[in-house]
């Protein structure tokens, strides 16, 4: 018997370790690696998934994040586009949510505070006096179950439960994201999430990008467009003042392709002093139409372009203001200003205390459910 189940357990294993790699002849697929130690002795592990053309994605289940992701220039070349560490180390120092998933809130809560029938839940006030991307331990730095899924292409799932309370938030969540990634050189994310308590959710991807290159330079010549014709003003402390404003004839406007650093500077818009520069939501347009086109992302010089749709009705673009060179990036490079963007799709900033904004509660029995897809050209 003892030999049988020997057997048994070493076919068993073989057969995980198959549908880890599945990998084809032109080494598509995914595998598995050892990422490091957290401080209470739990260990993190990176998942490489790789497509037929090329395209790599690592991922660790430390806080569902984007590790590395190489693309292809206009010679063929692939290099890495996203910000990010070396090691699991690098983001245990702390990191400004580099390619991490974002939970349960994304983005701000005025003063850390909002209600569901009556009842005030109180959150961690962690960025100028607000609650700020799910609090002091969101889900960017917990550990997620990871499973590799089957397909025929390369597909990571991540689940975790948030537990009622966690973080100051209402209900037992149960979140799902999965991360796959396409034969069109596409990363799709699509994110599911139950409760068993009326609680507020928004759940978005924090990856840094840079398409010449991480540690090459900043993305000011990057050009950019946004499907949107209006934005969201913010107070001196980044929380939406309510109004939906006009893009036409401001500093926001991206509906045509733009550089980045053409008006990024322009102090006399009291929102890009705000901001320290664009650290702001884009309604899109045909908001609640399902997946569309919410941005384009090019750089001129090694001709990467980037384009990403959602089926969320707002993106927030984050040009890297706060990136101040005391975070060490891969290949101990420091991340200086403006070396990265971010294109975070979402639902708006503040909701659960604007009733006029799209709501993001989320009650006992439903599901949430949101798409995003960045695809390179």
């Amino acid at each position: 018997m003892k030999n049988i189940s020997s057997f048994l357990a070493i076919a068993a294993l073989a057969g995980t370790l198959m549908s880890i790699s599945c990998s084809s002849g032109s080494n598509a697929g995914i595998e598995k690696s050892a990422f490091g130690s957290l401080p209470d002795g739990q260990t993190a592990d990176l998942y490489t998934l790789r497509n037929e053309k090329g395209m790599t994605v690592k991922i660790t289940n430390f806080g569902g994040i984007i590790v590395s992701w190489t693309a292809s220039d206009k010679n063929g070349n692939y290099e890495d586009i996203t910000l990010g560490c070396d090691s699991l180390s690098g983001y245990l120092k702390g990191t400004p949510y580099f390619g991490a998933i974002i939970g349960r809130y994304g983005n701000r809560i005025a003063k850390g505070k909002f209600s569901l029938d009556s009842t005030e839940y109180s959150l961690a006030a962690n960025n100028i006096g607000n609650h700020l991307h799910g609090g002091l331990r969101g889900f960017d730095k917990v550990l997620w179950t990871a499973t590799p899924a089957s397909g025929s292409e390369p597909s990571l799932k991540l689940a975790r439960i948030s537990p009622d309370g966690e973080e100051g938030y209402p209900g037992n969540l149960q979140v799902e994201v999965v991360y796959t990634l396409q034969k069109d050189n596409s990363l799709r994310i699509d994110y599911t999430a139950t409760t068993d308590k009326k609680t507020v959710c928004n759940l978005t991807n924090h990856a840094y990008f840079n398409l010449a290159g991480t540690g090459k330079g900043d993305i000011l010549d990057h050009e950019m467009m946004l499907n949107a014709d209006r934005f969201l003003p913010v107070d001196s402390t980044l929380i939406p003042t309510g109004e939906l404003r006009q893009v036409a004839g401001t500093v926001f406007d991206f509906s045509k392709p733009v550089a980045i650093g053409a008006r990024i500077n322009e102090k006399s818009d009291a929102q890009i002093v705000a901001g320290g520069g664009y650290d702001h939501c884009w309604i899109l347009k045909n908001g609640d139409n399902g997946l569309k086109l919410a941005a384009v992302l090019s750089e001129p010089v090694s001709g990467r372009k980037m384009e990403v749709y959602t089926t969320e009705p707002a993106i927030q673009f984050y040009s890297g203001n706060f990136l101040d060179g005391t975070v060490i990036g891969k290949g101990g490079i420091p991340y200086a200003h403006r070396t990265g963007l971010c294109l975070e799709t979402e639902h708006y900033p503040d909701s659960p205390n604007k009733p006029e904004f799209p709501a993001t509660v989320l009650n006992a029995g439903e599901t949430l459910k949101s798409t995003t897809i960045y695809k390179f050209q």
